[in-house]
């Protein structure tokens, strides 16, 4: 019997060393592994969709907590007015998700700019939602007043050729950011009135 304690302490004593471990570098690491994913994948691609911000978006960025979600959001500055932001938003493609930032003007609720971050979609076909510029620019300056959906749905958006089904998720994905951004909104005007932009 004295055995089986001293095991049921040992193991006891093994598990509460080994799970608080795991939780320290579980904490240790989550801010150098946002940090990684913020400059090598986020970053450059709101970068490049606000070049012309008289800030930088990724820094200048905040956190609003929406029920049990967490989100994101980028300003950026245009004539002195932090009048654009940037949501992130994903949605099921062909593979897997496809990742997505977009960028909205809140001055008369356009689209200022769509970016995929992360996509596994097929080489050559899929994949151009994330390399292909014209496919993205067709967002650009779209009202966010009614859903976005490809011309084959009755949408506004051209397909990819060979690529309908990632196609329809970039623009799930912008249909899900744009919700985001309409519930978050006052939150959202609250916080860059702090911000003091």
């Amino acid at each position: 019997m004295g055995e089986m304690i001293k095991m049921v302490v040992v193991l006891t004593v093994l598990s509460v060393v080994s799970g608080g471990s795991l939780a320290w570098l579980k904490d240790f690491t989550e801010p150098k592994i946002e940090n990684q994913v913020m400059n090598l994948v986020k970053g450059p691609a709101i970068r490049q969709m606000l070049s012309e911000a008289e800030n930088d978006p990724v820094e200048d960025r905040f956190k609003i907590q929406k029920g049990e979600e967490e989100h994101t959001v980028f300003v950026g500055v245009f004539g002195g007015s932090a009048d654009t932001v940037v949501v992130e938003s994903s949605a099921n493609g062909f593979a897997d998700k496809v990742g997505l930032v977009v960028s909205f003007n809140m001055s008369d609720n356009t689209l200022r700019g769509v970016a995929v971050t992360t996509s596994k979609e097929t080489p050559g076909l899929g994949a151009r939602a994330k390399d292909d510029p014209s496919f993205t620019a067709q967002f650009k300056g779209q009202s966010i007043a009614k859903p976005f959906g490809v011309t084959k749905d009755g949408g506004q958006i051209s397909a990819l050729s060979g690529a309908t089904i990632t196609s329809r998720a970039v623009c799930t994905g912008v249909n899900s950011a744009v919700k985001t951004y309409n519930d978050l909104k006052p939150q959202i005007e609250e916080q860059i009135k702090g911000m003091g932009k």
